[in-house]
């Protein structure tokens, strides 16, 4: 009985260890930053499993949601409330695109890259609008020289 408990006890240690040392990132949901207007700063963001990215409505009249078909596979979309913030927790890897529904033609796009991006080609292949498209072009080429300058 008592190894029982000192079992689950270990256990129980090393499952607040884990949940512990998740992190939670902040993108700025802005009319104005330093990559132009209406814009998710930063635009970029790398995590790990299992760690969550807060949606900060900086300026009103932001929104963050998924881009249908930009999610790795078993990867959960969201629809975040106009004006509010949104805090998401990406257990799946791989890339997830973002956008501010009133402003994604503007090029208000974000991409979240859990883990290994093994869904990167699946990704490029999902049709943007507007400035969106120069915008990803530009997420994409950063994820790529980041994973060159890793090696």
């Amino acid at each position: 009985m008592r190894r029982r408990l000192l079992a689950a006890l270990a256990l129980a240690a090393v499952a607040m260890a884990g949940g512990a040392m998740a992190a939670e990132v902040e993108v700025k949901m802005l009319n104005r930053g330093t990559e132009g207007v209406m814009v998710f700063e930063p635009a970029l963001v790398k995590i790990a499993p299992g760690d969550t990215v807060k949606f900060v409505s900086t300026d009103k009249g932001h929104n963050a949601e998924t881009i249908k078909g930009m999610l790795p596979d078993g990867g959960t979309s969201f629809v975040g409330k106009m004006g509010e913030d949104v805090a998401v927790k990406f257990d799946q890897a791989g890339i997830y695109g973002v956008k501010c529904a009133p402003h994604y033609g503007m090029g208000m796009v974000a991409m979240v890259v859990v883990g290994a991006p093994a869904n990167e080609e699946q990704a490029k292949a999902v049709p943007q609008v507007g400035k969106a498209k120069q915008v990803f072009a530009t997420l994409f080429e950063r994820l790529a020289s980041n994973k060159t300058a890793a090696r």
